[in-house]
């Protein structure tokens, strides 16, 4: 089976290239990729090249294939999985699944393997995921939905580390339930997410939610998808604030909880004034949990270790999420409760996935989504209708999106999937 993939060759070195896979062993599955999201994780991989704690160091011999945020359907299902898989079955894949014979056992598809990843045509499972249970079952008509799975499992990963203490100090794992709770830099990607769980998930919700930025278009954007209106339906006060523009933020957002403190808060942005925000703000038994990974390996900030002692103050950190958080997250989608579509700003196709990621921290916006099929520069969804001017395509991908507050939609994806131009090397 040939396939096409983008493949990392060293630091920086990515290429969009063609070549075959081998026949499928018995406990292996061969599988079409239809969509992938870049992640900063991949962006951080092409920088370190065999550097990176999950990548071979015999890159340049035998370059892996990049992506990790991936969703398709299986074509052919080596003998040992042929009781549970079946060719035509949709899946969605947990990519961390940390194998002991792979790469300082960190091994993942997208960091170490040259036959899978999400940024290809056609890919070659490994046994160790479905030995892991990491190839999981995926029934819904978007497969961008599969590719946003793995961000949001983060989430919900970070949800649900966030804990607080009895008095006769057993640990209740997650969010207070009906508490005060604060996103501070929370209006980007991540934060819509988690705006979006925070709402609508049936695990722990909170009474009030704290929405915090500094950028007046992204909190706009926020309230326009997550209005304070449809949280009061659910029981939520939901209110947004540009701390950008306030004297004294710390002030202001505890007089917010008319109690002076927060339950449980939440850090977007690996800054140090953002965090010793929410280290201010937290109440007796509140927790932050940093939520933003800072590449920075020296990054540090003020904490008040008074507060830790005599106001048992939390923290904890959360990189990446589990096999569970992850079903969760699909569960969650599959049933319509939660919908963080609002994620995705750009689409593009395979041709545009290695400019894409090298460039990542430049591209304005949210998730970028990658469509592996087809041939398409990386767009903004709000530049579809000026590129509607002069393609056809674009034209009509508009008027979809506009009936859905410009985001984008199962109806955007099945036709760009239907009229877009197939990709080549």
């Amino acid at each position: 089976m040939e396939t096409k993939a983008i493949r990392l060759y060293g630091k920086n070195d990515l290429r969009l290239e063609s070549f075959e896979l081998p026949e499928i062993k018995e406990g292996e599955i061969l599988a079409h990729i239809v969509s992938d999201s870049i992640c900063m994780s991949s962006h951080k991989e092409t920088m370190q090249g065999a550097d990176h704690k999950r990548v071979p160091d015999d890159l340049s011999e035998k370059p892996i294939i990049i992506g990790h945020e991936f969703c398709g359907e299986i074509v052919e299902v080596g003998s040992k999985w042929a009781d549970k898989w079946k060719p035509g079955q949709q899946f969605a894949i947990q990519p961390n699944i940390k194998w002991p014979e792979t790469v300082n056992g960190l091994g993942a598809p997208g960091y170490s393997y040259q036959n899978i990843g999400g940024d290809a045509t056609y890919v070659i499972i490994p046994e160790e995921v479905m030995l892991q249970d990491c190839l999981l079952e995926y029934d819904n008509p978007a497969y961008f939905y599969g590719s946003i799975a793995e961000p949001m499992s983060t989430i919900v990963a970070g949800y649900r580390a966030t804990f607080h203490i009895e008095d006769n100090y057993n640990h209740i794992m997650g969010p207070k339930e009906g508490g005060d709770m604060a996103i501070l830099a929370g209006a980007g990607p991540m934060g819509l997410g988690f705006i979006d769980l925070a709402l609508h998930n049936d695990y722990k919700r909170p009474g009030r939610l704290v929405v915090t930025d500094i950028d007046d278009s992204r909190l706009d954007r926020a309230k326009t998808i997550y209005t304070p209106e449809n949280a009061a339906k659910e029981g939520i006060e939901l209110i947004f604030v540009n701390t950008k523009e306030l004297d004294d933020p710390v002030a202001y957002l505890r007089d917010l909880t008319g109690k002076d403190d927060f339950d449980d808060v939440f850090c977007f942005a690996p800054v140090k004034p953002v965090v010793e925000q929410a280290d201010a703000i937290l109440g007796y038994d509140g927790c932050l949990n940093f939520f933003a990974g800072p590449t920075d390996s020296s990054f540090s900030a003020t904490m008040n270790f008074y507060d830790v002692h005599y106001m048992s103050h939390h923290v904890v950190g959360t990189s990446g999420g589990n096999t569970d958080d992850m079903k969760y997250a699909l569960k969650l989608m599959n049933e319509g409760k939660v919908n963080p579509v609002a994620m995705i700003t750009h689409v593009g196709g395979l041709n545009s996935a290695a400019d894409a990621t090298l460039r990542l921290p430049e591209i304005p916006g949210g998730k970028k989504l990658i469509y592996t099929n087809i041939d398409m520069e990386l767009t903004a969804i709000d530049d579809f209708e000026e590129k509607g001017k002069q393609d056809p395509v674009f034209a009509e991908l508009a008027k979809i999106v506009k009936k859905n507050k410009n985001l984008w939609s199962v109806e955007a994806e099945q036709y760009l999937l239907a009229n877009a131009k197939e990709v080549s090397v």
